[in-house]
């Protein structure tokens, strides 16, 4: 591999990870919440290999690298938001074109994001309805938490959804705690746990520790004290 090959990967690395400092902006209208571009991509991802999965009948490959890059334009455009758009238009075919200028998956990422922008396969819906779950999955902490506009978006987006697998996952999510995974809502769990193990900010930690403690004193009580070496 060329010097120069290296030099066009390490760049493509480096204005990827920017994504990292490319915050999403439709928070901004929201009042609450906050996401940037590379977190939306890995849950977007993540929920088009679910998607992927139950369907069963995609290719893999394609739908989750769609998925993946289908944001990487806004390391360079920035993530406009639907008030932005009525206003604002971004080439993102031509920044898409800029960053991956000399790779040799640079034509595997254009005609995926073709594939994607003119939503022609069931991988694009897919990756498409991945994209709206992920924003989903957040707006529902944020309804659980009391925002209620976070209500009011969840509605619009869920109308965005055009696979018959995201539409199932979008009815549980509305019915579903965002909480629930941790927060198990079980009265003796919490409250007179049956665990053997001991949280360390148990009561029985507590009194451990002390015992622990009060033992060490009476100890040194007993026991000489070296003498300190080295302190005027």
């Amino acid at each position: 591999m060329s010097n120069n090959t290296l030099d066009k990967i390490t760049n493509f690395l480096f204005e990827a990870a920017a994504l990292k400092r490319t915050p999403r902006t439709g928070y901004q209208f929201l009042g609450r919440g906050h996401e940037n571009v590379a977190e939306h991509s890995f849950g977007a991802t993540l929920i088009a290999y679910v998607l992927g999965r139950l369907n069963g009948k995609v290719n893999m490959e394609k739908l989750l690298t769609m998925t993946l890059f289908h944001d990487l334009p806004e390391a360079r455009c920035g993530d406009l938001n639907y008030v932005n758009k009525r206003y604002v238009k971004s080439d993102e075919e031509a920044a898409l074109e800029a960053a991956t200028c000399g790779l040799e998956f640079k034509d595997e990422l254009k005609s995926l994001r073709r594939e994607w922008t003119e939503a022609s396969s069931l991988e694009a819906n897919l990756a498409a309805d991945a994209d709206q779950l992920d924003m989903m999955v957040e707006l529902s902490r944020l309804a659980s938490h009391g925002w209620l506009q976070a209500k009011t978006w969840l509605s619009y987006a869920e109308k965005r959804l055009k696979t018959k697998e995201a539409k199932e996952l979008a009815q549980s999510l509305s019915q579903s705690d965002p909480d629930s995974w941790w927060f198990e809502n079980n009265e003796k769990l919490w409250v007179n746990p049956q665990e053997p193990d001991i949280h360390p900010l148990s009561p029985q930690t507590q009194n451990q520790t002390k015992n622990l403690d009060l033992a060490s004193s009476q100890d040194s009580a007993i026991s000489p004290q070296p003498p300190i070496v080295g302190r005027t």
